[in-house]
């Protein structure tokens, strides 16, 4: 009888295969010009760009980065981002990631708090209400894809749906984390890792002493820098610290993160609320992460530093958590699912990210921009052209911003 391969040794990385940061940094820059939605509906690029359309990485792939990354503290979608930036060009490349996803939404909020008090609100306005149905559409493309892949069974199927009612029942992080580890210790138990397919390794050009120095730096900073801000009464260090502790506490990211930087920003009298919330609006106009109103914050607040200097030291210091974190673990979690009971759990996980997603589709993506027959009618053209059509979701945003602005010029002349 044939010795059984020792599953122990890796087989070659062969996905995603390397690139260029330039080449990164363009892919990513193009999502961060079009991905407005919130934190589910860059998901739902991620998925159409890197996997359907460039192939930089597989849809098992995909799922485990984003499993990871709902498990971290910070935002899971630039976090996965960042991780397929790391995966296709080392270091630089996530950083290309974040710079090009983050930079154009950075560089809004930035501008805007230049001219905050200026500018009216623009929450309301009707190619705002379109791109949002436009996210309803590009997050059911998604939910469409990865159900197939991911849910082929009906234990998986259950999972899925057991997870979505988990996530509706009980709206935080918790229920989110909640439902990732039960569809975890479901699949260890219920999902033979005899029927999971062989992980192929990550290539993660990380090396492991690296590794080790990021998580020490994490935590070393998240307990140092109050620490030191306390010791030296300096307002520049206890800016760093206050976003450092928003970004590295958070789970769930987008909207949760809100309340710690209120926290951080207007008792101690950097900021007024209504300051605070003038922006929160415009951060929803503005397509990439939500993390990053810290770079507004940064730019309105006094004492200084203000101006482009403080937004750009504050979405840098809410963001340095995500980097630390992520260079820490993803060495050691390309060995940790390679394991069969591993493998068995991630099967479970992944489909339980699936009934998240099918979650949040509802709620908030569909509660927010559904509305009317005419929003619903919109929103499955823009799912026709996306699934069927294959349009270009950059297009697909363009029509369906300026579908919703003549629904509603039409809707006011009758």
């Amino acid at each position: 009888m044939a010795a059984e391969p020792d599953s122990s040794a890796a087989p070659a990385a062969t996905a995603p295969h390397a690139g260029t940061t330039f080449e990164v940094f363009r892919a990513f820059l193009r999502l961060g010009l079009i991905s407005f939605g919130g934190p589910v509906a860059h998901l739902g690029y991620f998925r159409g760009e890197f996997v359907e359309r460039r192939g930089w990485l597989d849809e098992a792939h995909y799922l485990d980065i984003v499993a990871l990354c709902q498990f971290l503290p910070g935002p899971a979608s630039s976090q996965t981002g960042i991780t397929i930036g790391m995966l296709r060009a080392g270091l630089p490349g996530a950083f290309a990631a974040w710079i090009g996803f983050s930079g154009p939404s950075a560089l809004a909020m930035i501008l805007f708090g230049y001219g905050v008090g200026r500018i009216g609100d623009i929450a309301h306005v009707p190619w705002l209400h379109g791109l949002k149905i436009v996210a309803v559409a590009v997050v059911a493309q998604a939910l469409w894809g990865m159900a197939r892949n991911l849910c082929p069974d009906r234990e998986r199927a259950t999972i899925a749906v057991g997870a979505a009612v988990l996530a509706l029942a009980a709206p935080s992080a918790a229920g989110q984390v909640g439902a990732i580890a039960a569809g975890g210790l479901i699949g260890l138990r219920l999902l033979p890792a005899t029927s999971v397919r062989e992980a192929t390794p990550l290539a993660v050009r990380v090396a492991r002493p690296l590794a080790v120095i990021a998580l020490a730096l994490f935590f070393a900073l998240l307990v140092g820098l109050p620490a030191l801000a306390a010791a030296t009464r300096s307002h520049l260090v206890a800016l760093i610290a206050g976003f450092y502790r928003s970004g590295a506490l958070v789970f769930g990211g987008g909207h949760v993160v809100l309340p710690l930087l209120q926290q951080a920003v207007v008792p101690p009298g950097w900021l007024g609320n209504d300051a605070f919330l003038a922006g929160y609006g415009a951060a929803q106009a503005v397509p990439g992460p939500l993390f990053t109103f810290a770079a507004y914050l940064g730019t309105v607040m006094q004492p200084g530093p203000s101006g482009w200097a403080g937004g750009l030291i504050c979405v840098a210091a809410i963001y340095l958590p995500s980097f630390l974190l992520l260079v820490g673990v993803l060495p050691f979690w390309d060995g940790l699912r390679r394991r069969r009971a591993v493998r068995a759990a991630l099967s479970g996980i992944n489909a339980a990210v699936v009934g998240l997603l099918l979650a949040a589709l509802y709620r908030p993506v569909w509660t927010s921009a559904i509305f009317a027959p005419a929003d619903f009618a919109l929103g499955i053209t823009a799912f026709l052209l996306l699934v069927l059509w294959r349009v270009p979701p950059w297009l697909v945003v363009i029509l369906g911003a300026l579908g919703a602005t003549a629904i509603a010029s039409f809707e006011g002349v009758i």
